[in-house]
Parts: structure tokens; C-alpha cells; sequence
């Protein structure tokens, strides 16, 4: 009695769905980091949590061009790994079988665009903050 050959099954299209989960919430860190100046502040008084210290938050202005830089690449790899062409399913190849016939990928597609517009509106905001003060 023999025994049945172990099928291998490459995720790669999950394992790059989770590479590109991993990379949009740093760039919405990185966002976060390159708009301390400006969106932080006001969330933490909107939030109720005030004082003098909050005046410390303009020592990370030196840091924001890194951190915007940081975002955008990884927003950049994040929608190449998500948006690049997947692979063609096998007729008889159920979803999920493999990493090319994953359904999730719609749902992350999606999670991108919402995620990277919330970016946008926070690396826009020192442009439009003016108008509110």
C-alpha cells in the first residue's frame, strides 16, 4: 500500500495579500508620523486631552519628509502587490486552492482604496488647515 504524494499549495497570493495588509498600515503610521504638526494636535484636543506639552509635537517636523516618503512607498509596493495582474485559475481549481484563485482579493483592493484616500486627506491636511484657524 503505497501512500498518496502530499500536495503542495503555494499561497503566494494570500502571503502577498498579507504583505500588502502589512505595508498600507504603515503607511497610515507613517502618515500619522509625517502629520503630527498639524492633524495630532487636534485630534488630541477634539479627544479632550490638552496642555503644554503638545507644543513638543513641532520637534518631529524634521522627521516629516522622511515619513511621507515612508508612506508613499509603502502605499506604492502595497498597490503593486495588490493591483498587479494575478495569475490565471486552472479550470476545476477551487477559490483558495491556491494563491492565484483567492477571493479576498476584492476586500483588500478595497480596504487599499479607503486607506489610501484616508492617507491623501492627511498628507493634504497642512494645506487646508489654514482655513479652519
Amino acid at each position: 500500500m503505497s501512500r498518496p504524494d502530499p500536495v503542495t499549495v503555494s499561497n503566494s497570493g494570500a502571503g502577498s495579500e498579507r504583505k500588502a495588509g502589512r505595508l498600507v498600515a504603515l503607511a497610515v503610521v507613517a502618515s500619522l508620523l509625517a502629520s503630527t504638526c498639524c492633524v495630532l494636535p487636534l485630534v488630541l484636543v477634539l479627544v479632550g486631552i490638552t496642555g503644554a506639552w503638545m507644543s513638543m509635537l513641532v520637534a518631529m517636523k524634521p522627521v516629516t519628509p522622511y515619513a511621507i516618503a515612508v508612506c508613499i512607498g509603502a502605499l506604492g509596493w502595497a498597490g503593486w502587490l495588490l493591483f498587479k495582474p494575478a495569475a490565471a485559475c486552472k479550470i476545476g481549481d477551487a477559490p483558495g486552492e491556491d494563491g492565484s484563485c483567492a477571493t479576498t482579493r476584492p476586500v483588500a483592493r478595497r480596504v487599499f482604496v479607503v486607506c489610501a484616500l484616508l492617507i491623501a486627506l492627511l498628507l493634504s491636511f497642512p494645506q487646508f488647515a489654514p482655513l479652519f484657524y
